[in-house]
């Protein structure tokens, strides 16, 4: 709302006389899953704390082109000033839960998550997650301190997976440990170590089998890299436990609601 509203506040509403109770609707423009219900409540609130916002749907719901989602009672100024914030959040949450539903909805059947990445916009990191999680998604690492990944770059500097892995286990205090690989070879060096999960990144489906079949059943395992909504039930039915898609994050596309009085 500051980002709105510094320094002068909204010069526009200012020239509006009348301020007499009025009632607004939130309509969506395009079918979804609707998410930032209580965000959109939060933003108008933080104008007018007695504005009335009545949900007529829940996060996380599946919703039609046309359909009313809240119902905002209170004075103008004070709903006009917070309109745009409140559809934001709307659009934005409600654009991260919808594609990864179907996402979600794509691997139906299939014993697989789909996780989001850190592949966030700075600063909406939370909220873009809890998109994903009303979506049917499982959120991964929120950051860099939440556990050890051990990616494609780490190795190349340091040169010597193996070795990597074994001072990430000496060294995890708690932490879970993840290692990616990109091919067999590496996973090989790394069989028999005491971590957690292996992440097989941009490998072929051929690939992904012949390593679930290395693992066997001693690490959980994840795929990565390249997933579409075309592509992510073959990869599921490789049988991997998890897919992480940069997409459902860096790449959704918002849902436009608009606000009537």
């Amino acid at each position: 709302m500051s980002e709105d509203l510094r320094p002068s506040g909204d010069v526009t509403t200012r020239l509006i006389k009348n301020n007499k109770k009025i009632k607004a609707k939130i309509i969506s423009n395009e079918s979804g899953v609707v998410g930032g219900l209580n965000f959109a409540k939060e933003a108008f609130t933080y104008s007018d704390k007695k504005i009335v916002f009545k949900t007529k749907t829940k996060d996380g719901k599946r919703i039609k082109k046309g359909r009313v989602i809240a119902i905002i009672y209170g004075k103008p100024k004070a709903i006009l000033k917070s309109e745009r914030v409140a559809l934001n959040f709307l659009s934005l949450i409600s654009g991260v839960a919808t594609i990864t539903r179907k996402f979600v909805d794509k691997i139906k059947g299939k014993n697989c998550k789909i996780c989001c990445t850190r592949k966030t916009a700075p600063n909406l990191r939370s909220i873009q997650k809890y998109g994903v999680k009303i979506g049917g998604g499982l959120n991964h690492r929120f950051n860099l301190s939440d556990e050890i990944l051990i990616k494609d770059n780490h190795i190349s500097v340091d040169g010597n997976i193996e070795k990597l892995v074994k001072r990430a286990v000496k060294n995890k205090k708690g932490k879970k440990i993840t290692v990616e690989v990109d091919n067999l070879n590496q996973l090989k060096k790394i069989l028999g170590l005491k971590f957690n999960r292996v992440l097989f990144d941009n490998m072929t489906e051929k690939n992904i089998k012949k390593g679930i079949r290395l693992v066997k059943n001693k690490y959980e395992t994840e795929a990565s890299g390249g997933v579409s909504l075309k592509n992510v039930r073959k990869i599921a039915a490789c049988g991997v436990k998890r897919i992480s898609v940069g997409q459902i994050t860096h790449s959704a596309p918002s849902i436009s609601f608009n606000l009537e009085i």
